[in-house]
């Protein structure tokens, strides 16, 4: 199978490594070794931000990190075993900002990711250098990120004098708790689909929409020209997976990102902000009387939490034969 998905950080490279997995198990159960599946990940690069004259790509280190074996498992993101000496002679040094941790081994991913770019390679062939370091061709999974022009979400402020602020101070250092007016995507006027993605989404035999957050990453991707008509007209079946139990965002601050776009914190809503090339939508037991119109809706088992690579497995795996049981008109 071609399976392409589109991937925020750690909801989606967690999905994504459970999803290996369960086609791992799946080919062992049937006598073939791994088999021709190819998995493709278009990811978020609206969270990316220059700290300290580096381009650091949140999202898309959550997913190398993760699928390569070196994330942080108890934060979900970052590099395991990490020290922080850099950052802390950083901040004797008095340079800001002091509410975004790098580690001394995430540094290195930073710095080289940001030597190549400015070499003039572009933000594809950078990611797939490395990509190669962390073993993820080798898993039959190919890391793209949704555009090589450079974006940024930026976050209107409410307030009686509105200002703009860089998504990650709004993420990190406020923690969502300022009210937002809205969200504003700089560079998105200029950007266009990097390579391989259109085609990703166009040639797959399945389409899934892991468990990142619907607005500002599920939804940074769809704002990509081409990317919303690529779903719409890709012949494979489209199925996403709720972020939302009974309302409440799996983590993060999902429920104050819709609640800024004006859209319920209900699994109902989310769909509704894909109904319109959404085949199907796993929910959660608690979410089982959920209906979208035009949508098959199924309840998983169990919980949608991601607690382990096997419990991510068994989700990935849930959605993955929702998908196959579905035809596309």
């Amino acid at each position: 199978m071609r399976i392409t998905a589109l991937a925020g950080g750690i909801g989606g490279a967690r999905f994504i490594r459970g999803l290996r997995h369960h086609l791992d198990q799946r080919g062992n159960d049937t006598g073939s070794a791994d088999g021709p599946h190819e998995i493709t990940v278009i990811g978020n690069t609206g969270d990316d931000i220059t700290l300290f004259g580096l381009r650091v790509c949140p999202d898309l280190d959550s997913l190398l990190y993760t699928l390569g074996g070196g994330a942080h498992e108890e934060q979900g993101w970052g590099r395991a075993e990490e020290s922080y000496r850099v950052q802390d002679e950083l901040l004797a040094y008095g340079a800001q900002p002091d509410w975004f941790r790098l580690g001394d081994l995430d540094l290195a991913t930073h710095i080289v990711r940001s030597q190549w770019l400015g070499q003039g390679h572009t933000l594809s062939a950078v990611t797939a250098r490395l990509a190669q370091r962390w073993g993820l061709p080798d898993q039959g999974i190919r890391l793209l990120p949704m555009t090589d022009h450079p974006v940024e979400t930026h976050v209107v402020l409410s307030g009686e004098e509105p200002r703009a602020v860089h998504f990650q101070e709004w993420w990190v250092r406020m923690r969502a708790a300022e009210p937002a007016e809205r969200f504003v995507v700089a560079g998105m006027d200029r950007a266009a689909a990097a390579p391989g993605v259109l085609e990703a989404i166009r040639s797959a035999d399945v389409v899934l929409l892991p468990p990142s957050n619907p607005v500002v990453s599920i939804g940074i991707i769809l704002g990509v020209p081409g990317v919303r008509d690529s779903l719409r007209g890709t012949a494979a079946p489209v199925v996403g997976v709720s972020p939302l139990i009974g309302g409440a965002p799996v983590r993060g601050h999902a429920d104050t990102c819709l609640a800024t776009i004006g859209v319920e914190a209900t699994t109902g809503a989310v769909a509704g902000l894909y109904a319109d090339f959404l085949d199907g939508w796993l929910v959660d037991p608690a979410d089982a009387t959920t209906t979208v119109r035009g949508v098959r809706t199924a309840a998983h088992d169990g919980p949608l939490l991601m607690t382990s690579v096997a419990a991510a497995a068994d989700i990935a795996g849930a959605a993955l034969d929702l998908a196959l049981s579905l035809g596309r008109s």
